[in-house]
Parts: C-alpha cells; structure tokens; sequence
C-alpha cells in the first residue's frame, strides 16, 4: 500500500513539475518590441510611469525641454524627481534636442535650417552647423546629468521624424545614432481623438505591431482632446505580451529587454 502511494504521489510531483515547466515556457517572448515616448506636454507623464510599472515593462524616453500643461518646462527642476525615479527604474533616455527643433531644409556648406519651437529662437528658421547641432543635442545629455546623476544614452530623435541624411550624419558625427519608429509603431496618439478614436488605435497597434518594431508616443499632447493614456497605453501592453511580445530598450543591443 505504501508503495502505491510513493507511487501515486511521485506521479502526481512529475505532472506538477510538467505544467509548471510548460506554463514557464508559454510565458516567454519570442518577439520584442521597444516603447518609446517623446516629451510633449507631459499631461499623461505620471499615468505613464504608473502603468509601466505596473506591467514590469521599460521603455525609452526622448527628452526636450518642452512647455508642459503645469506651464513650466519638462527639464525643470520642477520635474527632477519624476525623472530620477524613472532613472532609477531602469528607464533608458536619449536627445529630443534642448528647444525641440523641426528640421526645415538643408542648407549650404553642409549645413542645415532648423526651427526652435521653444527657447530665445522660438519660431525662427536658423541655420545649424555641425557645432551648432551637436551643442542642441548635447545640452539635453548635461540637463539630464544635472536632474538624475547619470548620462543619456547616445541615442537621439530629431523632432517630427523629419531628418535628412545630412541631419543624421551630424547626429553620428557628435556620437548619437537617431532613432526613428516603424510605420505602425506609430501609434496615433497626436491625431484626433474625434476621427481616431482610442479603441481604433489600440485595435490597430494590438494587431499590426511585428517583432523588432519601434513604438512613438508622447507623454502629453495639446492636439488630443481624449487623451490616449491611460486608455490605450495599458491594454496594448496587455495585449502584445499575449502575442508573446518582450518589450526592449534602446539602442537594440542593450542588455536585459523587459518582459
């Protein structure tokens, strides 16, 4: 009797040990996709941070110093802890440029126009050299520096997407890769809330994001009357990882992508 019993028992432990190495295994991702947020007017900043980490999930933010909806500026001591905490969460951060400059046109000499949205040149057409462009990207890194105690990433994104090879060759000349998204990783959240409504773009996110994908939201737009955080935010985090999504960081050979 005791020996059906060890029997039935060591039965019942393999079994057990089976499904657990089976539902271990459903839960790994095969594929990976990397969330990234612009600055914007950080209204859905806090909502943000919450929900990702609340899925355990990291992501890469591009910074400028841009006028927020408190009407300070998103590199403000004012925000210092927000961005220290999410240092500390293991967050990773690159250039949006110091006043969030839209590339207009090239220029001559190798040389381009670009147009400040903030700063002493707000609305301005100027034209940036290598050193100009460089100093724009760089003075985010040292904000940076100056909030949390630790440096950027050498990873940057020029306002809008809108770059030119000439653009992209200053970013590589001063040592910082630009990072774009992928066509659905654009995931709508400055367009109208009235003609793209969440549950529209959530669908379409949830469905048709692919591995290696790169995301791009804001952390607060003035263009949205219906905010896209939190309402889309977490469900397609939900989402993807049952597609068997991880989630990374940038750039694409850093170390430990989140699940």
């Amino acid at each position: 009797m005791k020996g059906r019993h060890l029997k039935y028992f060591a039965a019942v432990l393999l079994f057990g040990c089976f499904s657990l190495g089976t539902h271990a295994q459903g839960a790994i991702c095969n594929k990976t996709v990397y969330l990234t947020f612009d600055t914007g007017n950080m209204s859905v900043a806090q909502k943000v941070a919450e929900i990702l980490k609340r899925q355990s999930v990291k992501a890469t933010f591009f910074l400028a110093n841009e006028k927020t909806e408190r009407s300070d500026f998103s590199l403000d001591d004012s925000w210092k802890s927000y961005w220290q905490t999410l240092a500390s969460e293991g967050h990773h951060f690159g250039s949006h440029t110091y006043d969030h400059v839209y590339f207009v046109k090239d220029g001559p000499k190798g040389e381009v126009f670009e147009k400040p949205q903030f700063g002493p040149k707000a609305e301005m057409t100027v034209l940036y050299n290598e050193a100009a462009m460089c100093k724009e990207i760089r003075r985010v890194d040292q904000r940076f520096q100056e909030l949390t105690g630790q440096p950027l990433q050498r990873i940057w994104r020029a306002p809008g997407g809108k770059t030119s090879p000439t653009l992209i060759r200053m970013g590589d000349m001063c040592g910082y890769d630009h990072i774009a998204w992928a066509p659905a990783g654009f995931l709508g959240d400055e367009l109208s809330s009235d003609k793209h409504p969440n549950q529209l773009l959530l669908e379409k996110a949830s469905r048709d994001l692919k591995d290696g994908d790169i995301t791009m939201a804001h952390l607060g737009i003035w263009s949205r009357k219906d905010p896209w955080a939190p309402a889309v935010l977490e469900q397609l985090i939900i989402n993807l990882k049952g597609r068997g999504f991880c989630f990374g960081l940038l750039p694409k050979n850093s170390p430990n992508p989140a699940k």
